[in-house]
């Protein structure tokens, strides 16, 4: 059989796992670079039985199923994958699986957009290194500052300890979210989103997108934000109005903004969070490091494996 890992970009991928035990039953062939053309795509996996996915780098619509007759295994780093159309691979009698991942890369990526927001990292190394002025900014303390929740699952809850630690305030708002929930954590429960925004100081998004979510945090919500707050999403994008955000950012209405997630990736060349002075951008590396990756390839080797002895694991859908 033939397989293909996709966006690898660091080139990794082969040397954190022990594809060896393939060998004999497996052609693997690694690309690095994005296809950012669907007929590009197509054109290389044509003949590829077994496909491997990292989180939404490549969706995986009805569309693309479609034109790839000879898949049989998609294989998708993390136990979800919004971009995979699992209907539409089921009814191709093609199998999905997943591999395991860990909270902890979001959580200390999300606290580093958080502090290089309110301490003006970039700017002031950039000075330093640039032989420019000595202090140029006064930075925002965080202690005694409320920072906002939005979503308490494993992400969250761990966010707000840390925040805790910093001496924060920590309010948390989600649909389904209880006291029972928060309180032991320390955490006070907001009593709508209006009432969560209102008090932030700093927002951080830890939500699943989906149809109650997409779009939650529009222009309304935005300007119900304290003057001068900072929102960071290590989410997904599209929890958060893209043109409102950009629209509240160039008028000044927030600080700044964290972002690690966009609706378009790779993010396209002269978009606004590429310039806007208040934004602090990563391209989706949140859960990029090497205990995560190891997981990721290591599990999408057993689940190859098991899907060539007839016993599929991890399956998705």
């Amino acid at each position: 059989m033939r397989c293909a890992v996709l966006d690898d970009y660091q080139g990794v991928a082969l040397v954190l796992a022990d594809w060896s035990v393939l060998a004999d039953r497996v052609d693997v062939t690694v690309h690095r670079e994005h296809f950012d053309s669907r007929d590009r795509l197509v054109e290389a996996l044509r003949d590829h039985e077994i496909v491997v996915v990292m989180r939404e780098r490549t969706p995986f619509d009805a569309g693309l199923v479609a034109r790839l007759p000879s898949l049989r295994l998609l294989v998708t780093s993390g136990m979800r994958n919004a971009s995979i159309d699992l209907e539409a691979a089921a009814a191709a009698g093609v199998v999905v699986c997943g591999t395991g991942s860990t909270s902890g890369p979001p959580v200390e990526l999300t606290w580093a957009l958080i502090l290089g927001l309110a301490r003006h990292l970039v700017a002031e190394s950039a000075s330093l290194r640039s032989d420019g002025p000595w202090q140029s900014t006064v930075g925002t303390g965080l202690a005694g500052r409320t920072l906002g929740l939005l979503g308490f699952g494993k992400i969250g809850v761990r966010v707000a300890r840390i925040g805790r630690a910093f001496g924060m305030d920590v309010v948390a708002w989600s649909a389904n979210l209880t006291a029972d929930r928060t309180e032991p954590e320390g955490v006070r429960l907001a009593a709508s989103l209006e009432d969560l925004l209102s008090a932030s100081d700093v927002l951080s998004v830890h939500l699943v997108l989906g149809e109650r979510t997409r779009g939650l945090v529009d222009a309304g919500a935005l300007k119900s934000l304290r003057p001068g707050a900072l929102l960071v999403n290590t989410s997904r994008a599209a929890i958060v109005d893209q043109e409102a955000l950009v629209d509240a950012l160039r008028e000044g209405r927030l600080a700044g903004a964290g972002l690690d997630v966009f609706e378009q990736e790779p993010l396209p060349h002269g978009h606004p969070f590429r310039r806007l002075p208040n934004v602090l951008a990563t391209p989706h590396i949140g859960y990029v490091t090497d205990g995560n990756y190891q997981v990721y390839f290591r599990e999408a080797v057993e689940d190859i494996l098991a899907f060539l002895d007839g016993a599929p694991i991890r399956t998705l859908g």
